[in-house]
């Protein structure tokens, strides 16, 4: 505990980011508790309502309660963004490890993957959603998919920089198989800058999800998320700004926290970085 609490004070970036992160966690999961209003609920008598007491961040052009969908819409952006940072991590990491270690792998695998991250990752996406349907889970499969190759890059420069080191070539030269190598020399120097890249990763499907369901190409309407809540209420957006204001304002504490915790880490893991604070 002492020494957990040391790393916080020395990187302040951290404990700031994972402190806003775990509120949001905290009120994307306790939302039945936290709101008494069903998001989905029309109430056309109470439409396009200012934030009041009896509705905090006003209502939508539905009548529905702004700060009911906000609140579940933080479910939406964080399980997208948690699912696929996790799934990047691990099929990028699998195969950045073949191709970094298998020589004839690399030649195919690597030109598959520069021809996906020739591909804007939105473009990607809503081509992929188009084939498909638009729901949640096809929008996790999208964005997976549009962000494997960035890990497996890193995995791989990571895998053909560790290659050469001397332990590792006393491990191959002392008979050990492939596979020990891999999982034994190899994969563990990697964990330090994928769990950065994990975070980065996070952030930008949070982003990725909420700008394909402001073009209608995410999330269907009947699920609460940030991106369809200001999308609904850009036509008055000048008239009634407080139906994008508070969902983009969570949209970019979200962002902000997983970035600052990914900088903190950054900065913690890297010596040279730790070294400077």
């Amino acid at each position: 505990m002492r020494k957990c609490f040391q790393f916080l004070f020395r990187h302040p970036t951290v404990a700031l980011g994972g402190t806003l992160l775990l509120a949001l966690i905290f009120m994307a999961i306790f939302a039945p508790w936290i709101v008494s209003k069903d998001p989905m609920a029309l109430s056309p008598i109470h439409r396009a309502r200012v934030p009041s007491e009896q509705f905090l961040f006003g209502t939508d052009l539905l009548g529905r309660d702004v700060f009911a969908r906000v609140v579940y819409g933080a479910r939406v952006s964080l399980i997208v963004g948690f699912t696929v940072a996790l799934l990047s991590a691990v099929i990028g990491t699998i195969i950045g490890l073949t191709s970094g270690f298998v020589r004839w792998v690399d030649a195919i695998v690597m030109r598959i993957m520069d021809g996906l991250m020739s591909i804007p990752t939105i473009l990607l996406a809503i081509a992929l959603i188009a084939l498909t349907r638009a729901s949640l889970e096809n929008v996790i499969i999208a964005i997976t998919i549009a962000e494997v190759p960035r890990v497996v890059r890193l995995v791989r420069g990571l895998a053909l920089s560790l290659r050469e080191q001397p332990y590792v070539e006393a491990a191959i030269a002392a008979g050990a198989s492939p596979v020990r190598v891999v999982f034994k020399h190899i994969f563990p120097n990697t964990i330090a800058a994928l769990t950065v890249q994990t975070t980065y990763i996070c952030g930008l499907a949070i982003l990725a999800e909420a700008s394909l369901s402001f073009i209608g190409a995410g999330v269907p309407p009947s699920i609460p998320s940030w991106g369809n809540i200001m999308a609904e209420g850009r036509a008055l957006w000048q008239i009634k700004p407080h139906m994008i204001a508070f969902p983009a304002v969570f949209l970019s504490i979200t962002i902000l926290s997983i970035n600052m915790l990914g900088d903190g880490l950054r900065d913690a893991i890297d010596p040279r970085m730790a070294k400077r604070i």
